[in-house]
C-alpha cells in the first residue's frame, strides 16, 4: 500500500510517469493491495469473534474507522475537489464489517456469498447505479470520477472470503503463527497492530516530504 501510494505521489509531482487509471499493471497492483486489505478484514472479524470482542468494542472500532473515512473524504475534497473520495477503502471497510459481522462464525456461508458478490460485482452493470448516491453499491457502467473507489460489489465478497480463510487459519495454522509474532521485529509488530494509524499518516507524511523536495 505504502509503495503504491508513494509511486502515485511521485506521478502526481511529475517525478514518475505512469497511467494509474488505465494501465493494466497499475490497475492490477491496486486491485492486489485492496484485495489484501479486505481479505484481512474478514480474517480479523473471525479472530475478533473468537477473542470474544464485545458489541461495544466492535461499534467503537467501527466509529473510529468511520471518522477516519470522513477525514479522508474531507482531505481529498481539499486536494482533489472534482474527484474527491466518496466511497474508498475505509468507507468500504466500515460497511463491509457491519454487514459481515453476523457471518463471522459461518465460513461456508460466507465463502458462498462472497463468491456470489464477487461474480455479481464483476459482471452486472446497471445504468441506475451510475448515480452519485448509488455508485457506492457497485454495478456501475463506468468508474465514477473519484480518486479511490471501492464499492460493496465486488469488494465485500473479498472480505466474506476472508472469513472462510480466517477459519482455515484458526483450524490449521493458528499455533505456528503465534511464535512467529514473538520473533518478529518490534517495528513490524507495531505496524501490524496500528495499521489504521499507518494508513492515515503515511500519505500526509509522504506528500509533505515530496513538497519540500520538489
Amino acid at each position: 500500500m505504502v509503495v503504491y501510494h508513494f509511486l502515485f505521489d511521485l506521478n502526481w509531482f511529475h517525478v514518475f510517469r505512469a497511467d494509474f487509471n488505465n494501465d493494466p499493471f497499475w490497475l492490477g497492483f491496486r486491485a492486489w493491495v485492496v484485495s489484501m486489505f479486505l481479505l484481512l478484514v474478514g480474517v480479523s472479524l473471525v479472530l475478533a469473534v473468537r477473542a470474544g470482542m464485545s458489541r461495544h468494542r466492535f461499534w467503537r472500532r467501527i466509529a473510529v474507522i468511520g471518522i477516519c473515512a470522513l477525514l479522508v473524504s474531507a482531505a481529498s475534497y481539499v486536494t482533489f475537489p472534482k474527484t474527491f473520495i466518496t466511497f474508498g477503502i475505509l468507507h468500504c471497510i466500515v460497511l463491509t464489517s457491519i454487514l459481515a459481522w453476523p457471518l463471522a462464525r459461518h465460513p461456508w456461508i460466507s465463502l458462498a456469498l462472497g463468491m456470489a458478490v464477487i461474480v455479481a460485482g464483476l459482471t452486472v452493470q446497471l445504468p441506475m447505479f451510475d448515480a452519485p448516491w448509488l455508485n457506492w453499491v457497485g454495478f456501475t457502467t463506468h468508474k465514477p470520477p473519484t480518486e479511490d473507489y471501492v464499492p460493496l460489489f465486488p469488494w465485500m465478497g473479498v472480505s466474506l472470503a476472508g472469513i472462510a480463510l480466517g477459519h482455515w487459519i484458526v483450524a490449521r495454522a493458528f499455533k505456528p503463527v503465534d511464535p512467529l509474532s514473538r520473533t518478529a521485529p518490534v517495528w513490524l509488530t507495531w505496524l501490524g497492530r496500528h495499521s489504521l494509524i499507518v494508513y492515515m499518516a503515511h500519505q500526509p507524511i509522504m506528500v509533505g516530504l515530496l513538497r519540500v523536495i520538489f
